[in-house]
């Protein structure tokens, strides 16, 4: 229980006051414990923001463990794999609908990545894992030249990462119907079949 209140709390923060200035005195305080028990969970505030990202991110995400790459979404993989424009689009739907979700943890996994090194290599493991899903998919349907499906794959998930991130009702000018329909033409072209 003390633990998932260290996250919690070290989440609030990270989002309201941001990653850099939030101490451990102030994820303890928040989570209304010490300094002491903070480190008995976490050897330091780099730490909890990895459990953010590779527990809770993960799971919010359904990706499992994956001897390959770290974690897999099999979801995805088999998306891409199939590579239909209605299978693309239910997928993207159906991801976007946790967008409030995961926003909190991506934003501030990317502001910690500017300030901290580990996160940064942390969060390139991640996102090379989601990249590793799509070649997969790309692989197993044997589309496109082999040689640009690891490209095509850091295309597609930049992309969805940013417009993740970033989208909200209205923004550029755009609802979630539309957006999600360019989306999906733009992932067709990357990686669907046409």
């Amino acid at each position: 229980m003390t633990r998932k209140l260290l996250l919690d709390a070290g989440l609030d923060l990270f989002v309201s006051k941001g990653y850099a200035p939030t101490t451990v005195d102030d994820i303890a305080s928040a989570a209304g414990t010490t300094r002491v028990t903070f480190y008995a969970y976490f050897p330091s505030k780099v730490d909890l923001m990895k459990a953010l990202i590779s527990e809770r991110l993960n799971a919010a995400l359904d990706r499992l463990p994956s001897g390959e790459h770290g974690s897999t979404a099999w979801e995805l993989v088999a998306v891409v794999e199939d590579g239909s424009r209605e299978r693309i689009r239910a997928w993207l739907a159906a991801i976007s609908e946790r967008w409030d979700v995961i926003r909190p943890y991506t934003t501030t996994a990317f502001e910690a990545a500017a300030v901290d090194p580990d996160i940064r290599a942390l969060l390139d493991e991640w996102l090379n894992e989601a990249i590793s899903d799509v070649k997969e998919g790309l692989d197993r349907a044997g589309r496109f030249p082999a040689a640009t499906r690891h490209f095509r794959s850091v295309i597609a998930i930049t992309e969805l990462d940013h417009v993740a991130r970033n989208w909200k009702p209205g923004t550029w000018g755009v609802e979630r119907d539309q957006m999600l329909d360019v989306l999906t033409e733009s992932w067709l072209g990357s990686i669907g079949r046409h």
